[in-house]
């Protein structure tokens, strides 16, 4: 059970944990994109769409929503480079927490994200924008760690390029079928997206449904979680540093 957990987020990696991991993840991002929307009244994944309301807003001349759509943007940007920052601060010192690390402040953002809406500021103007923007960050620094430990090959927090990559290969597999050509589709890649989306679409209904149900305190889980799954590799860095030197 430990060596499998500590799979999860060591430093030593595999394609199957890299999976493993990105399902785990992807389920949280639906969680939290859902539960999200319920809680703020926006999808925090979707940069796509908050580029769009830039020039949408700009249009009809609300300048304050399209600069606060751009702030909103920054801070799923700084939260990737907060992943990257993390993951090459703890490489260069040969941590076990190389990838745990982020994982660890993502779990103690949302949680933070939590008790901060639960304090009633979701009703201020001000305060709904900050809990926009800090669960942009979280949703940035998710997506900039997985990507970073996949190396670009497996997305969680949106799923329009998984969506796009399994047109592709069911556009081969059906060129292939009717015309007897020699295009290939990638059976495991396919398997792979099918997995990725269906964690998120799964996580994207119980977040909504424990939402709905017990509001802010819904985090809790799912912060629990994440840190479960960071805690080891974490423990193993602190337990060298604390161990005596000869």
């Amino acid at each position: 059970m430990i060596p499998t957990l500590r799979q999860f987020s060591g430093k030593h990696r595999t394609e199957a944990g890299d999976e493993r991991l990105g399902v785990i993840l992807a389920c949280v991002a639906g969680a939290i994109n859902a539960g999200g929307f319920l809680a703020v009244g926006t999808y925090t994944s979707h940069m796509t769409g908050m580029v769009s309301s830039i020039a949408d807003d700009l249009t009809a001349h609300q300048w304050k929503l399209a600069a606060l759509a751009v702030v909103h943007i920054f801070f799923f940007f700084a939260g990737s480079v907060t992943s990257s920052i993390l993951v090459n601060w703890a490489r260069r010192r040969h941590l076990h927490s190389e990838f745990a690390l982020a994982l660890m402040v993502e779990a103690v953002l949302l949680l933070g994200f939590g008790i901060m809406a639960a304090s009633g500021i979701v009703g201020e103007t001000t305060g709904l924008h900050l809990l926009i923007s800090w669960l942009c960050f979280i949703m940035g620094l998710q997506n900039g760690l997985i990507t970073k430990i996949s190396h670009a090959d497996i997305r969680t927090t949106h799923m329009t390029g998984i969506i796009t990559d399994l047109g592709i290969e069911t556009g081969r597999l059906l060129f292939g079928k009717t015309t007897g050509g020699s295009v290939h589709w990638n059976r495991k890649k396919v398997v792979r997206l099918a997995r990725l989306l269906s964690a998120f679409l799964i996580g994207a209904i119980a977040g909504a449904i424990v939402f709905k149900a017990f509001g802010y305190i819904s985090v809790v889980p799912f912060a629990v979680l994440l840190a479960l799954l960071a805690v080891l590799p974490i423990v193993d860095d602190l337990t060298r540093w604390l161990k005596p030197k000869r």
